[in-house]
């Protein structure tokens, strides 16, 4: 039928998408599967680059979940966006709310520049944060197969795909009943996690007219320390590594008028006016408690005062971090499928996740000041008098302290996320036109509540007072009862925050061949996609009340209309060559309208030789939270150094070491949406049977890029951003005002390279593939003005562009069994320089932070009767992670990186799966 000739051009030329899903499926997923002759592996490639990974593929791997299978794509970027860095408070650009989430990030353009799709359907973002969908609300036990577009904007899913688009297909026409378990354990023991899933069908739509199929997956994650793993070490001075804080749990003394040290202390011989003091620094035993050591100084010299370093105590807080924090899934999935004439189907899809995860965090710190009366109190059991090291201390004065209140618990978070979609849609054919149509409506809500680690900041501030507590607590001590109960009364736990995002669309479209050209038909294809998101969130308590309390200032319901309509040719200009143009327009009711247009080409002089390419615009609305979002009140980690005033005032506290600046972030509405100009070009070729190769370049411009400006920056260039700098009248930093602007813009380009072979070795077949990801270059600037800078290859607080990334497998099969082996390579990058790039970094610092291969190997056996036996060990060479020496502070780990690496070390996983006939 020409409407099935239609279906498979397009598919030809790389789109992927709800007009034609069904029918191009099966080619799609032949072209990851078989490699097959020459005329078939070229004949399925399309004009655009799109990757295919199969769920056999995904088992045989021993991922469990869906963030694991994102991380394998080579095209994925190499950032923050992952649970373990996610669960993080400090940082001023880190997400305070997505704790449980993990994102998806095409070239590691962000998370909103992805598409991330459900049978190339739209589904809610997280309820939480907003910004993009939740990988965790994905039903990966129902999963037949994912797409990957890595073209960027489409003119079908929408051009706010600057990254690309990720198609998760579901299973549908299943009939019987498949149970598996699946266990994954590791060597050096914890961050263990297990898998059950169920899918059961019936009906054939061939001969019963219907379908009917449901999916239930449950799974979960146990917790994995930072203590569980030795590369998890941030006092490696030698190597350039050290903690760059003084909120210890044996708390450092603080300087302040009114206080026993006074605004300041010398020394006998010394005329330096210093800030901070603790007798175990003194005594050259600030080891002496377990993750503390004395403060490397020459360290960091230029980036916090010695004034405020010399005599204290540093604590290694990277080390207490939770590598993998507990996690719950459960993913419901039904779906019913009726066919109503033998051209007309209508089918009913309900889809349910529950995510609860348990972030846990380190201990707050705590300051105690005359401001906030605090102070340890003259005549307290725990008075510390340092007159024996400070001729000046006053003990008739009380006691100002910075402490890490390790006796207050870790800062513990309880994030449940539900997703819910339900979608009736309709599809077939009116003789030579294909229609399909659908409305559905999805929501995703996240609950946040403290259960521990979080206390009333006047109560906790009270109890400090009277001297009970002890901020002071040596090795091998503990804090009394009656100090453990007051701390107790001091705590809040319960419902926290919330926050809730819906989708509402009814979209639909249409395909046919208008007439016949001579090289062949043209094809039209036309559609369109309204919908309506609304977000909201809120706190249920008043934030301000709580201690360094999580998460963003409240968003009262906000809403928007998204109006979109869009219109394909495939027209065959000559035997061998066929040009697809396109064109999208959306409206935003809060933002605008825009037109942008898309042109792509597929050349195949030869059945072995393929030449394809793409151009295409993008858009990217600002989110809710990027416009509307209030305005948050926060405090850098550390003290920090007022570049301009130092310069003027060398020496002077309030400018060369400032303690606990304040800064404020929030919505901007005066923000303007993104927007792209992205291509490829490429060839495939296909030299040999069963062996073949394709190079995909491809250069992404984006312009206003959205970015979350942090006060780092701000300090760091204040010559441009003086005035995001707010005085006070004295001349002294007041704040820093940070958040969401339009960066000038990114200038991204790679390629994308595929290589594929099979073959026959006397009764054992083989199989091997490769997929990488050169990036040639990613320019970024900052802000308006500023030069472009490279950061391809080097480290970077947001996420790390390295030069070359790949999965590679060989897979062999004969009979019963079946084996696998898959190589992940990342390659290495320039370390961030300790001391903020100036002076000379210690001996023993390495500039250069090493690569990461890591082999997973996985056998198969179906010899017994529905019976499938799946046994893998994952980082089969037990390779620990790339040391580097960045400080934990901005990007969570301390002597590594989970951007680059899995802390979890060799595993074994074991999967039994079994079909009920």
């Amino acid at each position: 039928m020409k409407l099935k000739k239609l279906a498979q051009l397009v598919a030809l030329m790389g789109v992927v998408g709800p007009v034609m899903a069904q029918e191009a499926a099966a080619p799609a997923m032949q072209r990851v599967e078989v490699t097959g002759s020459s005329i078939k592996r070229v004949a399925k490639e399309g004009a655009l680059p799109v990757q295919v990974i199969t769920f056999d593929q995904i088992e045989k791997q021993g991922i469990t979940t869906t963030e694991q299978l994102v991380r394998t794509l080579s095209a994925n970027g190499t950032g923050a966006d992952n649970m373990t860095s996610g669960n993080n408070v400090f940082g001023a650009d880190a997400d305070r709310v997505s704790g449980g989430a993990s994102f998806a990030s095409l070239r590691g353009l962000g998370p909103s520049s992805t598409l991330v799709l459900l049978n190339g359907r739209r589904i809610a973002t997280h309820g939480a944060s907003g910004k993009s969908v939740d990988l965790n609300s994905i039903p990966l036990g129902a999963i037949a197969r994912v797409e990957i577009l890595k073209d960027g904007a489409s003119a079908i899913y929408g051009t706010d795909a600057i990254g690309g688009v990720i198609n998760f297909i579901l299973k549908t026409n299943y009939s019987g009943v498949e149970a598996s378990v699946s266990t994954n354990d590791t060597q050096a023991g914890g961050g263990a996690t297990r898998r059950a899933s169920l899918l059961a069908g019936t009906g054939s739509l061939d001969t019963d007219r219907y379908n009917i199929m449901a999916s239930l997956t449950v799974d979960k994650a146990q917790r994995l320390n930072g203590s569980d793993r030795s590369f998890v070490n941030g006092f490696q001075p030698e190597r350039g590594l050290s903690p760059d804080t003084t909120g210890t749990p044996f708390a450092n003394q603080l300087s302040g008028a009114g206080t026993a040290l006074g605004a300041s202390f010398q020394l006998p011989g010394d005329p330096n006016k210093y800030l901070q003091a603790n007798p175990l620094s003194f005594q050259g035993k600030c080891d002496t408690i377990p993750g503390m050591s004395q403060y490397q100084t020459e360290l960091w010299k230029d980036v916090t005062s010695p004034l405020r370093t010399k005599y204290s105590c540093a604590y290694d807080y990277g080390a207490d971090y939770v590598l993998q924090f507990p996690v719950e899934r459960a993913n419901f999935l039904s779906r019913g499928t009726v066919q109503l004439a033998p051209d007309h189907r209508m089918f009913v899809e309900v889809l349910g996740s529950r995510t609860k995860a348990t972030a846990i965090l380190t201990p707050m710190q705590v300051q105690a000041t005359i401001a906030n009366k605090a102070v340890y109190p003259v005549g307290g059991a725990y008075y510390q008098d340092l007159s024996a090291y400070i001729p000046t201390f006053d003990n008739t004065k009380p006691i100002s302290y910075k402490w890490r209140a390790n006796d207050v618990g870790n800062r513990t978070q309880e994030n449940t996320t539900d997703n819910a979609r339900v979608l009736i849609g309709f599809e077939g054919n009116f003789g030579k036109w294909d229609y399909k149509a659908g409305i559905s409506r999805a929501e995703s809500s996240t609950k946040t509540k403290l259960t521990d680690g979080y206390s009333y900041t006047d109560k906790l501030y009270a109890a400090l007072a009277t001297g009970i507590i002890n901020p002071w607590v040596g090795a091998g001590q503990s804090q009394t009862e009656a100090a453990k109960q007051l701390i107790e009364s001091t705590k809040f736990r319960g419902a926290f925050q919330h926050g809730k995002t819906t989708l509402t669309q009814i979209d639909g479209s249409v395909s046919g061949e208008l007439f016949q050209l001579p090289a062949g038909a043209l094809a039209v294809a036309a559609g369109f996609d309204f919908r309506r998101e609304g977000y909201n969130f809120a706190q249920d308590v008043d934030a301000t009340q709580i201690l360094l309390a999580p998460g963003n200032a409240a968003l009262n319901d906000a809403s928007r209309t998204v109006k979109a309509v869009y219109a394909e040719l495939l027209v065959p200009v000559m035997k061998d060559l066929e040009m697809q143009l396109a064109i999208r327009r959306d409206d935003y009711s809060l933002v605008g309208a825009t037109t942008n247009p898309k042109v792509a080409f597929r050349y195949q002089p030869a059945d072995f030789l393929l030449f394809r390419g793409s151009a295409s615009k993008g858009f990217l609305a600002p989110s809710f939270q990027q416009l509307y979002s209030g305005s948050l009140s926060q405090e850098l980690p550390n003290g920090v150094i007022d570049q301009e005033g130092c310069a003027q005032h060398p020496g002077v506290p309030e400018y060369c070491a400032i303690d606990r600046l304040d800064y404020k972030t929030g919505g901007n509405k005066n923000l303007k949406p993104e927007t792209s100009k992205q291509g490829s070009v490429g060839i495939v070729i296909e030299p040999f049977k069963g062996y073949s190769a394709s190079f995909d370049y491809w250069a992404i411009n984006t312009k206003d890029r959205i970015l979350n400006r942090t006060p780092q920056i701000v300090l760091a260039n204040y010559q441009a951003l003086n005035q995001y700098i707010i005085r006070k009248p004295d001349g002294t930093i007041d704040y820093v005002q940070a958040g969401w602007i339009n960066a000038a813009g990114s200038r991204v380009r790679g390629l994308d390279v595929g290589l594929r072979g099979e073959g026959k070795v006397n009764d054992v077949k083989w199989t091997a593939t490769l997929d990488g990801t050169y990036m040639d270059s990613f320019k970024f600037a900052e802000y308006q003005g500023q030069e472009y800078q490279e950061l391809v290859g080097k480290f970077y607080t947001r996420d790390l562009y390295l030069r070359w990334k790949h999965n590679a497998s060989f897979g062999v099969s004969r009979g019963d069994w079946s084996g696998l082996l898959i190589q992940s390579f990342s390659s290495g990058y320039k370390d961030q320089v300790p001391n903020g790039g100036k002076g000379t970094p210690p001996p023993g610092f390495n500039p250069d932070v090493s690569s990461y291969t890591t082999y997973n190997l996985s056998g198969t056996y179906t010899g017994f009767k529905n019976t499938t036996i799946t046994v893998g060990i994952q980082n089969l060479f037990d390779r620990d992670p790339p040391f580097t020496a960045h400080n934990v502070d901005e990007v969570v780990g301390a002597g590594w990186d989970p951007r680059v690496a899995d802390p979890r070390g060799r595993s074994l996983s074991f999967q039994l799966k079994y079909k009920f006939m």
